[in-house]
């Protein structure tokens, strides 16, 4: 497995190439974000991990053009500023996990193997269905530039039904997922909400990509 370790502390650099080498990995470093974009992106890595705190180009910034340029890498931030704030934005630029310092060598080994048994399949940060796009973490809904309002419950089904484009999804399905597991109303729900959906991402536009497949279930495709 390749390695690569972005972080400007020099010390943390050399131990975590240390101890990543003793588990075996091939480790690639870099001290500062600008020479951690370019190896990033010249190279093929099984995993990165990447400090918050960079000089030139910060973590997050790498991490999103990592994203933005369909590199799904395995990516583990890691930063000195622990707290919910720095989080989110971590998270929300394409990070596939976090890690405050400091922090057992241990827990990041265990963190990387769970990543790379991942993989670095698609996991976008923001949903594109042809002109359709939701962003889950601003919590908007675009169609051809257009901003759509959704209810909670409305965005919740659409998200659902946008991770599986393309794929046919069961009305129980939706209903244990986007309902909970106590919800006891009426299951019929789920075409009230799809016949809403319609309204707002489809009618004013012209489209039809939400598809009833009937006797099946639900679908957005591209219907452009």
């Amino acid at each position: 497995m390749r390695v690569l370790v972005v972080e400007d502390d020099k010390q943390l650099a050399a131990a975590l190439r240390r101890g990543l080498e003793a588990e075996g990995y091939a480790v690639d470093t870099a001290l500062d974000g600008r020479e951690g974009a370019w190896l990033a992106g010249e190279n093929s890595y099984d995993a990165i991990v990447l400090d918050v705190m960079l000089p030139h180009v910060t973590g997050d910034e790498i991490c999103a053009r990592r994203r933005e340029q369909g590199d799904w890498t395995p990516i583990l931030m890691l930063t000195a500023r622990a707290g919910p704030d720095q989080e989110v934005r971590a998270l929300d630029a394409g990070a596939d996990d976090f890690l405050a310092k400091p922090f057992s060598l241990a827990v990041l080994l265990a963190r990387l193997r769970a990543l790379v048994r991942r993989g670095s399949g698609e996991r976008p940060t923001v949903l594109v269905v042809g002109d359709l796009e939701l962003d889950p973490a601003a919590h908007r809904v675009l169609r051809a530039g257009t901003s759509i309002d959704l209810t909670p419950r409305q965005f919740s089904m659409l998200e659902f039904l946008m991770r599986r484009s393309d794929e046919v999804v069961s009305k129980a399905t939706i209903l244990d997922h986007v309902w909970d597991f106590a919800f006891e109303g009426d299951p019929n729900i789920v075409e009230v909400y799809a016949r809403q959906l319609r309204q707002r991402i489809d009618h004013p536009f012209g489209r039809a990509s939400l598809e009833t497949v009937r006797l099946v279930g639900y679908r957005v495709v591209d219907d452009r």
